[in-house]
């Protein structure tokens, strides 16, 4: 048995999928749980009940975490690091292997140029300091021989069904409603993003490797360097449309985040959109020979949806 924590959501649904390669037996559990292969068994449950959690992960080889917890920096403190602990007992009592797959909000953003497993873990966001604490639980668990586990990292990511990302709020859903692109940040610093069926299969694989654990690992990321501009050039190609990227000020950002709650909360990580921001992702590449996919495959999957 295989479970799959938080299920949903673009990368939940594509890592859902590539679990069927491995697994006869697919546990998918979240509060709204969906069929994404035809014999998986639904579980509808509240993870963050110490009790229903422990139910889930009972009898799982591996569970993996993709749970998204509701992106509001009190919520976060007050849930990841209580969940964390949780589950490291449940698999700790259970015997299962754990695949969290995390973000880089943790990353010293002095680094962020230049990102791999080695960059040092100096958050100054809020939410980067709760993901740098709830990391940190699980490796030490991991070096207390409570549990073997994985921490896969990903950058901020598209692909279908990819709803909640900057490229698609931002961006695919002006060009749709034929209006400019909208920019939060610099339009001309590098930034990596990450295709969802490569989490999908990257998180499987890695998964079902067992050389691959108590380690991080970096998902597999183009090393094409492109810039915000040219992500957002790339769509409108893919999409037939010509339009003139507007950019919003920081000043207008926060102040619009007195009345739209999810920019005041993205303020907390903007400044992961002022600088470059490349996902350096070669020990993945080189230990399992799987080239990422490229921008322009990714972009035009992504619009036919």
């Amino acid at each position: 048995m295989q479970t799959i924590l938080g299920a949903g959501g673009g990368a939940g649904t594509e890592i859902t999928r590539e679990i069927a390669n491995y697994s006869r037996e697919i546990r998918v559990v979240s509060r709204n749980p969906q069929k994404v292969n035809n014999r998986d068994q639904l579980l509808k449950v509240d993870l963050t009940d110490p009790q229903l959690l422990d139910n889930a992960v009972k009898g799982s080889e591996i569970v993996y975490v993709t749970i998204a917890f509701p992106y509001k920096t009190k919520v976060w403190r007050e849930t990841w690091p209580y969940f964390m602990k949780n589950l490291i007992a449940s698999c700790s009592k259970h015997k299962s292997k754990i695949v969290f797959v995390d973000n880089v909000y943790m990353y010293d953003p002095k680094y962020l140029s230049n990102m791999t497993e080695e960059t040092p873990i100096n958050p100054t966001s809020e939410k980067g300091k709760v993901r740098a604490e709830t990391a940190r639980m699980l490796m030490d668990a991991v070096e207390k021989n409570k549990v073997d586990a994985i921490i896969a990292r990903a950058p901020d990511f598209y692909g279908p069904f990819v709803t909640k990302s900057v490229l698609y709020q931002s961006v695919y859903l002006n060009l749709v409603k034929d209006k400019n692109p909208l920019w939060l940040g610099n339009l001309d610093v590098i930034h990596s993003y990450i295709y969802s069926k490569d989490i999908g299969k990257s998180v499987a694989l890695l998964g079902n490797s067992s050389d691959a654990y108590n380690q991080v690992w970096h998902l597999p990321t183009t090393d094409n360097k492109l810039t915000n501009r040219e992500w957002i050039e790339l769509m409108m190609q893919a999409m037939k449309k010509q339009k003139r990227i507007q950019t919003m000020p920081e000043w207008v950002i926060g102040l619009a985040g007195l009345f739209v709650p999810i920019l005041k909360e993205l303020k907390d990580v903007g400044y992961q959109f002022k600088e470059d921001y490349y996902f350096n992702s070669s020990k993945f590449n080189t230990r399992f020979k799987i080239a990422p996919t490229l921008p322009e495959q990714g972009v035009k999957e992504m619009i036919c949806i």
